[in-house]
């Protein structure tokens, strides 16, 4: 994060299970793409993900395997600041500070924490409360011009923006105001079982999503049952949701436009065309496949680059923590 005439990215993503096809064309390739136009940096926000009881030994695991994943679906740790979010302890201090200046009724009216309350009665924590104040210790701790963000994390965003501009109006000119970027294609993949819903790896249906290390025959196997119309038309239209969503898949993982997509599959009916998409996807990330398990044999390697990860992360953001403690009174810390 040299090139200070870059604008900054920052993106996070919770290791709580295998990236889906959702998450890796609404976000893991998109990031790929703009390491290349900006300064970037990546997350496993692995804190987020204790608001829901975890398995330690699993979710240790799914950590390393969700950092793994990044690197092999082309983050490149030499280009981008890639990091485990827990490693860099500025988060948390941060998230505390912020916390002092969010008032509860904006926390109270986040529809995520709405949503996870009524799915989770049993455990509505109050890290899951306080959740928005930690992700925007996360954005405002890296300088961020632009976070990349699905529907669900607007919300999030605005209210980022909304405690950064409060503490920049009593302190002075503190915090960068982050900016919204939404990709315009490919943004949302939704489910294959029920194409009206987003794709989510929490789905209790195993055939409503694919998981980016799908064996080949499984992802075809589930595109040949995802559920489309009765028409019998490969045509992008409204009311056809199914069928749109395996032609922005299609033309995601191929290039091809819809017109072209049309023409290809003109006359030639669902089934010729539902394996055409699942077999192009299990092509897609073929590549994917063969580095992760590549990487999950170099734990040396794994460990070295989130390391230097961290210490480049923390050596960037302590100084804007520093700032912060300074601007509210806080006596420096001359430990080191």
């Amino acid at each position: 994060m040299s090139e200070q005439t870059k604008k900054i990215i920052f993106s996070g993503i919770q290791p709580t299970g295998v990236f889906t096809l959702g998450n890796y064309i609404g976000a893991v390739r998109n990031w790929v793409t703009l390491q290349e136009e900006y300064n970037c940096a990546y997350s496993i926000v692995d804190m987020h993900a204790l608001t829901v009881r975890q398995d330690p030994q699993k979710f240790r695991q799914q950590s390393l395997e969700s950092f793994a994943l990044l690197l092999a679906c082309g983050i490149n740790p030499d280009k981008s600041l890639t990091f485990i979010q827990s490693h860099v302890r500025t988060h948390a201090e941060l998230s505390w500070i912020l916390s002092c200046y969010t008032q509860f009724g904006e926390l109270s009216r986040m529809t995520q924490f709405k949503d996870k309350s009524a799915k989770h009665a049993d455990n509505v924590n109050v890290g899951l409360f306080t959740y928005p104040a930690l992700m925007a210790a996360d954005i405002l701790l890296y300088k961020t011009d632009l976070v990349p963000v699905g529907a669900d994390q607007k919300q999030h965003l605005e209210l980022s923006r909304d405690i950064a501009t409060r503490f920049n109006n009593l302190y002075g000119n503190v915090f960068t105001i982050p900016e919204p970027y939404i990709p315009k294609i490919g943004a949302k993949v939704m489910s294959l079982a029920d194409p009206t819903k987003k794709m989510s790896k929490s789905d209790d249906n195993v055939n409503a999503f694919i998981s980016i290390l799908d064996k080949p025959e499984v992802i075809v196997k589930k595109f040949k049952r995802a559920v489309t119309d009765s028409d019998m038309e490969v045509v992008y239209r409204e009311g056809k949701d199914g069928i749109n969503n395996l032609m922005t898949i299609y033309s995601t993982v191929t290039g091809k436009s819809f017109d072209e997509i049309e023409n290809e599959f003109s006359g030639k009916g669902y089934g010729v065309f539902k394996t055409a998409v699942g077999e192009a996807v299990a092509d897609h990330l073929g590549p994917v496949r063969e580095n992760f398990e590549r990487l999950m044999n170099d734990k040396a390697y794994l460990q070295e680059c989130y390391t230097k990860g961290a210490q480049k992360a923390l050596q960037f953001s302590t100084r804007t923590l520093d700032k912060v403690k300074h601007k509210v009174g806080l006596v420096k810390n001359e430990v080191k």
